[in-house]
């Protein structure tokens, strides 16, 4: 009777790992191609521009093997997270395979006009001087954050850039967000995501913990508009537009917040106002999930893969935000960080309120 019990168990999770790893494959593969045919576009219009210069990086940048290697590592972690219970199998596209074909379409026909718009830019942050350091084309965007083209096309662009991955990075948040919830009746927390663009981590969120209040705030009212139509609705889940730097929330009000790649494209002082504002949120041993680029010496085979970053995509604030003491900045705000680990080009850390 025992052999009977276990063999739908095996069976369950062969089927399981299976459906993760077509799906996992699949995704790798379609954005990998993307990504290399991007790049055989890049090299041909860079003769158009021999005077154009990359300075070399001092540290060591990671071969294509390595990166494969990281890659695989990230996705068996991904599938460990879902065997744990920690969260549901990945969800497909938001908008299925006619969303995913349209964007594509939209993507080949920016590449050439990004590719141009690189290498013609002039150096230094590129902001006007009377326009906030958020309204910048940031990425070599063709108009910036603020535009509904912006929010359409950019998670393409991301999953591009990172072959396929950066939702899987994204979901490691969820672990210690798990962690919290199986200790209690998620229908009486409050989550935030801070700066949750098109609500990605919002979506991710709301899909494993189902009953949690969550709201989602960002500057951007059209990335906002593409978050609602992804996060399933509730009466208990909200947007709002506002900046991370006075967010519109009470004074302890949060028992978790996420923050997921805001910080590298932040300049200093909006670091620590953002910084501030957490502390300022979160309610006495609430969790902050913190996550984004790695920063130097965190994958030291990757420094000079984050020296080579801010050159290839407009991130006026990188290579300030990679020499960061994160302890430093959240330290007098009554957070500190109590985990940390690396997810391919990703670090996911915890803070906790004291």
């Amino acid at each position: 009777m025992a052999g009977t019990l276990e063999r739908p168990q095996s069976l369950s999770g062969w089927a399981r790992r299976a459906r993760f790893a077509t799906r996992s494959i699949g995704r790798l593969a379609w954005y990998g191609a993307h990504r290399y045919a991007t790049r055989r576009i890049d090299g041909r219009i860079g003769a158009d521009y021999p005077e154009y210069r990359i300075a070399p990086p001092q540290g060591p940048v990671p071969s294509e093997r390595r990166i494969l290697a990281d890659i695989a590592r990230l996705q068996a972690s991904d599938l460990a997270n879902v065997e744990a219970g920690h969260y549901p199998m990945p969800a497909g596209e938001p908008d299925g395979l006619v969303g995913l074909l349209r964007r594509a379409r939209k993507f080949y026909a920016d590449v050439p006009d990004a590719a141009h718009r690189r290498r013609r830019a002039e150096d230094g942050e590129g902001a006007a001087a009377n326009e906030p350091y958020y309204m910048q084309d940031f990425h070599f965007q063709a108009d910036g954050w603020m535009s509904e083209a912006s929010a359409d096309l950019y998670d393409f662009q991301v999953e591009v850039l990172f072959n396929g991955s950066a939702a899987a990075m994204r979901r490691q948040g969820l672990v210690p967000l798990a962690r919290l919830v199986r200790t209690r009746d998620q229908r009486t927390l409050q989550f935030a995501d801070i700066a949750c663009g098109t609500g990605n981590m919002l979506r991710e969120v709301t899909r494993a913990f189902p009953r949690l209040p969550a709201i989602g705030i960002d500057v951007s009212e059209p990335y906002l508009r593409h978050g609602a139509r992804r996060v399933r609705r509730a009466r208990d889940r909200r947007f709002a537009a506002a900046l991370a730097e006075a967010l519109p929330l009470a004074d302890e009000s949060l028992d978790a917040a996420s923050v997921v790649y805001l910080f590298h494209e932040l300049p200093p002082e909006a670091r620590r106002a953002v910084a501030g504002e957490l502390g300022r949120v979160l309610k006495p041993d609430g969790v902050l999930v913190f996550i984004d680029t790695l920063q130097m010496g965190d994958e030291p085979d990757y420094d000079g893969l984050l020296e080579l970053f801010p050159q290839l995509f407009k991130e006026p604030y990188y290579e300030g935000f990679v020499h960061e003491d994160l302890d430093a900045l959240f330290a007098p705000h009554g957070l500190r960080r109590e985990d940390a680990w690396n997810a391919y080009v990703s670090r996911v850390s915890v803070f906790r309120k004291g």
